[in-house]
């Protein structure tokens, strides 16, 4: 999948993302892909996984919700950058501790990298400014 039938792919992907439809970003995933966050160090593999993953992300932050900063689009490859806004008002669990909802807003950064196989998301590689994120809890002093 290459040019204006990549762009219209990965813009529906972003869509479903924005509108928290779990089950039409599933479907945009082959059956073995694999959703890594760097950030976490959390991996699932299988559209199960998956699901199971996203739909951890969206009771953490009911809210979220990422523009495109920037796009790079080659012959089944996407690499994009984007900023993340959202409200931390679920449980999440980094590094085996959990945290309650703060109720604080984040503004952050990340990058998506997706491989396209068969037409359909083959991996996806998250790399996010998680420094800024936990700083933004108040989960860290960092500065």
């Amino acid at each position: 999948m290459s040019g204006p039938e990549l762009q219209e792919f990965i813009d529906r992907y972003n869509a479903a993302w924005n509108d928290h439809d779990v089950d039409a970003i599933v479907s945009m995933h082959t059956d073995d892909s694999v959703f890594e966050n760097h950030t976490t160090g959390d991996v699932n593999i299988g559209k199960e996984a998956i699901g199971k993953a996203i739909t951890g992300i969206f009771a953490v932050f009911p809210d979220l919700s990422f523009e495109a900063r920037s796009q790079y689009i080659r012959d089944d490859l996407v690499v994009q950058e984007w900023t993340a806004r959202g409200t931390h008002e679920g449980p999440m669990t980094r590094s085996g501790m959990k945290v309650e909802p703060t109720g604080r807003k984040v503004d952050y950064r990340g990058m998506d990298v997706i491989p396209i196989k068969d037409n359909l998301v083959a991996r996806k590689d998250v790399y996010s400014d998680g420094v800024t994120l936990l700083r933004q809890l108040g989960l860290t002093e960092i500065t």
